[in-house]
């Protein structure tokens, strides 16, 4: 009897701490890419926010809104934090809360980092990951109310670079793949960037960011193909940027740099830049100007939405 209490009280409890993912699923179910043993252990801070580093086993976390208010619209977030650690309330299950109260399924991202050990070559872990999540949304579509033409990926900070690589890097898959999840696309049928790092080339580079994702000395070609504003085509998907001017960490010229390589592509996009904001303000709760950016998001999600209708029919 003291044990279904107990069960009682804790299930009771959950939903007040905050967790209400619907679903928490492995990346990989069996062999992770890239990885090798160690003896690493995943570390969680929660003195402020909570951030995470040291990721062993990358997952994602699910919100799904009912499917009487779903609007097909699904939203991969990859939350920031310099590729050293996430910030995984903040800029990851803050977030997808949000979006879900609007219909929106959100997956947040726990990828590895380049700077464990546990990575066989550490830049191309986050990137292995993010298509991977793409290609899950794919497979669980129609289980989570979700419309395979309208599976974008969000980015802050760090994970605003991972996000503008996917977007810039993606595949279509292997359809000779063994595994049926990698035959599916990893391309994101839209992108949200804010406060993102784009370049690892130009003079207001984040270089704590590109010296976590390749190292101090990396080859500059390498450095070049990392660098999202170079690497834009007219492939690249509709994207949605938010920024604050005054930014000293993650200058404002990282998304003036990504948006004019929409527009000379003529890629779909809109940017909104805020005077005042600095870095890292997640929601921004506390400035009701800065804190209109995610109502600026759900207009232009509702208007994506719209156009691909109208373009359908």
């Amino acid at each position: 009897m003291k044990k279904s209490i107990m069960l009682s009280l804790i299930f009771l409890i959950l939903p007040a701490l905050g967790f209400s993912q619907d679903y928490l699923l492995p990346l990989w179910p069996k062999n992770i890419p890239n990885s090798q043993s160690g003896d690493e252990i995943e570390q969680r801070d929660s003195t402020d926010i909570v951030r995470i580093s040291n990721i062993q086993v990358p997952d994602i976390a699910v919100y799904i809104p009912s499917r009487r208010s779903s609007t097909g619209q699904a939203v991969v977030i990859c939350p920031g934090g310099g590729y050293a650690r996430l910030a995984y309330d903040l800029e990851g299950s803050d977030i997808a809360k949000l979006l879900n109260a609007h219909g929106i399924a959100a997956v947040v991202l726990k990828y590895r980092l380049p700077t464990s050990k546990s990575n066989i070559i550490g830049y191309k872990s986050p990137l292995v990951d993010a298509k991977r999540a793409i290609r899950l949304t794919r497979v669980h579509a129609e289980k989570w109310h979700i419309d395979l033409s309208k599976i974008g990926v969000m980015g802050f900070s760090a994970g605003g670079h991972l996000a503008s690589t996917l977007g810039t890097h993606f595949d279509y898959g292997d359809k000779s793949a063994s595994d049926s999840v990698e035959t599916l696309s990893s391309r994101p049928d839209f992108m949200i960037l804010i406060y993102p790092v784009i370049t690892f080339t130009q003079s207001f580079m984040h270089r704590g960011s590109r010296d976590a994702l390749l190292g101090e000395n990396a080859d500059s070609a390498l450095v070049a193909s990392f660098s999202n504003e170079l690497q834009v085509t007219e492939q690249t998907p509709p994207t949605f940027l938010v920024h604050a001017g005054d930014d000293t960490s993650v200058p404002v010229k990282n998304s003036l740099a990504f948006y004019n390589a929409l527009l000379e592509n003529h890629v779909s996009a809109e940017m909104h830049i805020f005077p005042v904001g600095g870095h890292g303000f997640g929601l921004a709760r506390a400035d009701a100007h800065l804190g209109r950016w995610s109502e600026c998001l759900l207009d232009w999600l509702s208007w994506l939405n719209r156009s691909q209708k109208n373009s359908a029919e």
